[in-house]
């Protein structure tokens, strides 16, 4: 298990920030770092023994249209962070290869450490049309699947309505080439990546044991250029309480 572990957080996720904590990212948002080697070792293994769990996608063609659009955007930015990219196949950083045809959402899952949720906007708000979630932090994506976002967030005590209207802002207003990204902090007994748990199923954050890893996302919205799709994209990092910043702890 430690494999998955990180023993530092990047420095501009060392102290905590008000809701909804948002700013421009700087660089590239597609993140690979010290974990990748076990983290993809993981995803590899919950794709092949319970895809049904860890992707969705509705039947819409659009919505794999904007998946392919997400991936080629995606294949753009590997170079960057050390994958080699050779005609239709992928040199993975850890040395897999994976091939660049067949439904994109899959592709990008075995490609990337960040889960991916892809959403369009219906009405007056944003509604989820496919994911690829291999870590959900106590949320499970059959119940979220083909929601909007209140409903996505529900039953998170901080999503009242008044922050609800500005994350709806946030992912209006997004345009292409400028993402913004936040983070969260959670504290967990286990350091488990895959963590799904249904609506009501709280966890006990009271245990003697309950803040013995700190996991946090480093959660970034963009907009994707020709189908003006918004991405969700989560990338998770998890440190034993000994490592983490002072500022949590």
């Amino acid at each position: 298990m430690t494999d998955i572990l990180h023993s530092r957080l990047p420095e501009d996720m060392h102290q905590p920030r008000p809701l909804p904590g948002i700013r421009p990212v700087e660089g590239l948002w597609l993140r690979r770092d010290e974990a990748y080697a076990g983290q993809m070792a993981l995803r590899e293994t919950l794709l092949a023994t319970r895809p049904e769990d860890v992707l969705w996608q509705d039947d819409d063609p659009a919505t794999e249209a904007a998946a392919q659009e997400l991936l080629a955007h995606v294949t753009t930015l590997l170079p960057e962070l050390g994958y080699d990219v050779s005609g239709d196949t992928v040199l993975c950083p850890d040395g897999r290869r994976v091939a660049r045809r067949g439904p994109a959402l899959r592709i990008l899952a075995r490609l990337l450490q960040c889960d991916l949720c892809l959403l369009d906007k219906a009405g007056a708000e944003h509604v989820l049309k496919g994911a690829a979630l291999c870590f959900p932090a106590s949320w499970t994506l059959a119940e979220k699947a083909g929601r909007p976002l209140v409903a996505i967030h529900s039953p998170v005590e901080e999503y009242d309505a008044t922050l609800a209207a500005r994350v709806q802002r946030l992912f209006d207003g997004v345009q292409p080439g400028r993402p913004i990204w936040r983070f969260n902090q959670l504290w967990y007994a286990d350091p488990a990546l895959h963590q799904p748990r249904r609506a009501g199923a709280e966890r006990d954050k009271t245990a003697p044991d309950a803040r013995s890893f700190l996991r946090c996302e480093r959660q970034t919205i963009l907009r994707l250029p020709q189908t003006r799709w918004a991405v969700f994209a989560i990338h998770t990092y998890v440190l034993h309480k000994d490592d983490a910043p002072a500022a949590f702890t």
